[in-house]
């Protein structure tokens, strides 16, 4: 066990020291479209969007922090539902048409996600470095480039956003143009937008320890 953990390892550090372009463009890339492509979506599909703010609240986050009369478990309930900033679009009718917040939870979780896909392509490039050229390196670039992009569609579609005034607290990006469905239907798209996240997560993370395993070999091998 601990001797294939320092084989990932090493496949990891290979990748990240061969490809460290790769890695920033594909996280900051998957961090952008996570961030800014609901926004879009329903700029586009409902009403453009016509307000943004950060929290006015955040400057008063450090003070919260080190005050004695709240609890640690308080503080840790409160802190990742804080909301950072949120895009917002009026209703002709009053109120809010739709908007879209980003947390602190929301933030790790998009950050998360897109160093994982950052070193998943580095490993894939990296894989296709060590492996002899040939039907064997040519079959492996491909497959990983599909199974990649596969992932990272599904990521993007069914990551977890807070919205404004739609009935349920988390609905998939895909939801997010269907905000006048019954609250029954986005309790449902709310549940599968959590359980579909957690598999992205999972199967990247898979991907991740096998691509940089067979990395790790590869480079032992060659010296």
């Amino acid at each position: 066990m601990w001797q294939a953990l320092i084989r990932v390892r090493r496949g990891m550090a290979g990748a990240l020291r061969s490809r460290p372009g790769v890695v920033a463009s594909v996280a900051a890339a998957v961090f952008a479209l996570d961030l800014f492509l609901p926004p879009l979506l329903l700029s586009v599909v409902r009403k453009p969007a016509d307000y943004f703010t950060f929290n006015a609240w955040l400057p008063s986050l450090p003070a919260y922090l080190l005050r004695d009369n709240v609890s640690i478990q308080q503080k840790l309930e409160f802190i990742p539902n804080l909301a950072l900033f949120w895009f917002s679009a009026d209703s002709p009718f009053g109120g809010v048409d739709w908007g879209f917040a980003v947390t602190v939870a929301d933030l790790f979780r998009v950050l998360l996600l897109s160093l994982l896909f950052g070193l998943y392509f580095a490993l894939v490039f990296h894989n296709r470095d060590l492996t002899p050229a040939g039907g064997a390196r040519a079959s492996f670039g491909r497959s990983g480039g599909v199974s990649g992009a596969l992932a990272s569609v599904l990521g993007v579609s069914t990551g977890g956003c807070t919205v404004v005034g739609c009935g349920a607290p988390m609905l998939p990006v895909v939801g997010l143009a269907f905000v006048g469905l019954s609250s029954g239907t986005l309790v449902v798209l709310a549940e599968l937008s959590r359980v579909s996240t957690l598999v992205v997560f999972a199967a990247v993370a898979a991907g991740v320890a096998y691509l940089a395993w067979r990395a790790g070999g590869a480079a032992t091998s060659l010296q």
